[in-house]
């Protein structure tokens, strides 16, 4: 008998319909996989077979072929195991061909049947709904994350048994269901508050200006000054995230086996800090087949590279066009893959190796050429990219003794509401609705600054060497400024702040 079944399979983060098909023919007894399976595909055969014998079901007498279609696209990972497990009961009469007509299915099986959790169940339901697939069989684990599909019944089953009752009808349950309610109390709640930071106003009003016009972000200080304390608290300031900002956010780190066993969707934005030895494509994605990196799974939040000279230049050169796209596309010979990447980057570093350049209780004991060296480890072109950089100034302990909270993050969250409705009316509902995005066109219509102004910008662009592409980012900074004001037009006093946040170009980087 010939029996097939619906499946998926994983590439980057979409889920690609894949039909199992299983015959069982005369012959000696063996078990034929075709259809370009990898190693662990492959070995599913042998994990297939124990499974069926020890829950006690017959073994197949014969040949089996079994087919995975398309024949030209790879497969990947044990999510085959049970839906060949049940082709297999189909092709030698235990289950009927018509009940498991309208199910599609994935999971890995152990020795024992159980079924084990797999990556990418969201996007596998998205994939079920799109292809007119009704019900849908994943482990237990992966439940909850895909019955957000509404249209999809999901049945969540923890052994080969249990999905045979469920296809069968012996074992009578109700599709699983995704806790709205408990997703909608823990939605945008975090643990952390700017109002545990102490002192750092001015470097609180830099981050509110970021978080209101999406701008990248990079503080330098010495050690201990709080940097990290702040660029952690970011994301509480950031706009509610939307459901449609959670599915999206939700597939990426489903793909990548990120999401807790029975979480459903992410509640709240993410903040990536990967260590300072990270891999080119470890931060932006990569391998033979394409994986989502760091850059991606901070999208809709905040990636943190902290101690920023430390990191692999080749690491950080590659941010350079996700930094401007919003996405990454990564390239190979069978195909590309295009993973979103729209992130705030904040930054952080010290002034010089010993970290205490220009402190005034430390004396650094750095020579001129080794603070040279260190912070020649950073391109022009990367931090034209960064529109705001600041210093982080250590707090005095009359600031950190005080008994009195520092600027909450409700307070500083109400200003970045206001900014960013501005910015909707302006732009409509576009995509990247935010001033950071501002293509040339809309900052001459939208960011135009007085003559005052004009005359400031261009006594800066001389004064301090700045590129184009730091000018569009200080009219783009201006017009956040303007915006947190609720000024309609751009005034000297905006340009004038936003061009104090350039002040390390010449500090720092001029040669």
């Amino acid at each position: 008998m010939l029996a097939k079944l619906h499946s998926f399979t994983l590439l980057g983060i979409d889920a690609l319909p894949v039909e199992v098909e299983v015959d069982l023919a005369g012959g000696m007894g063996k078990i034929v996989l075709v259809g370009l399976p990898e190693l662990a595909v492959k070995e599913s055969v042998h994990r297939i077979e124990r499974a069926l014998a020890n829950l006690g079901y017959a073994r197949p007498l014969g040949r089996l072929i079994i087919s995975l279609a398309p024949a030209d696209l790879r497969k990947e990972g044990g999510a085959f195991d049970l839906p060949i497990a049940l082709g297999i009961l189909v092709a030698t009469g235990q289950i009927k061909p018509e009940q498991i007509a309208a199910f599609a299915t994935v999971g890995e099986l152990a020795l024992d049947g159980s079924v084990r959790p797999v990556r990418g169940a969201l996007s596998i339901a998205m994939a079920a709904r799109a292809q007119g697939v009704k019900k849908l069989l994943v482990p237990r684990e992966n439940a909850r994350e895909a019955s957000v599909v509404a249209e999809v019944e999901v049945f969540g089953v923890t052994s080969l048994a249990e999905a045979v009752g469920i296809v069968t009808g012996a074992v009578a349950v109700d599709p699983v269901s995704p806790g709205m309610d408990e997703i909608a109390e823990r939605l945008n709640k975090y643990d952390v508050d700017f109002a545990d930071v102490r002192g750092q106003e001015s470097a609180k009003r830099a981050v509110t200006i970021a978080a209101a016009g999406s701008h990248n972000l990079l503080m330098l200080g010495s050690p201990g000054s709080g940097k990290t304390m702040l660029a952690r608290r970011l994301p509480t300031i950031l706009p509610p995230l939307t459901p449609d900002e959670s599915l999206e956010t939700t597939r990426i780190y489903s793909a990548v086996g990120r999401m807790a066993p029975g979480e459903a969707l992410l509640t709240t934005r993410p903040f990536r800090s990967p260590h300072h030895t990270i891999s080119d494509a470890g931060m932006v994605g990569g391998g033979s087949t394409p994986q989502p990196g760091e850059i991606s799974l901070a999208h809709h939040g905040v990636l943190f590279l902290d101690e920023l000279p430390e990191f692999n230049r080749r690491s950080l050169e590659v941010l350079r066009q996700p930094l401007e796209e919003g996405a990454v596309t990564i390239v190979r010979a069978a195909h590309s893959t295009k993973f979103p990447a729209n992130f705030i980057l904040v930054a952080s570093m010290n002034p010089c190796p010993c970290g205490y350049l220009g402190d005034p209780k430390h004396q650094c004991k750095c020579s001129p050429i080794a603070v040279e060296k260190y912070l020649g480890r950073l391109s022009g072109p990367l931090l034209d990219r960064i529109d705001l950089h600041i210093e982080v100034p250590s707090v005095p302990y009359a600031e950190l003794s005080k008994l009195t909270d520092g600027t909450s993050s409700a307070t500083m969250r109400e200003q970045v509401d206001k900014a960013r409705a501005i910015q909707q009316a302006r732009f409509g509902k576009r995509a990247n609705a935010v001033n950071s995005r501002m293509t040339p066109r809309e900052m001459r219509k939208f960011a135009a600054p007085d003559a005052g102004g004009r005359s400031l910008l261009q006594t800066a662009m001389d004064s301090l060497g700045l590129s184009a592409r730091a000018h569009d980012r200080i009219l783009k900074v201006a017009r956040t400024i303007a915006d947190l004001d609720g000024s309609e037009h751009l005034q000297e006093s905006h340009i004038s702040e936003a061009i104090t946040y350039r002040t390390l170009d010449r500090k720092l980087w001029e040669r």
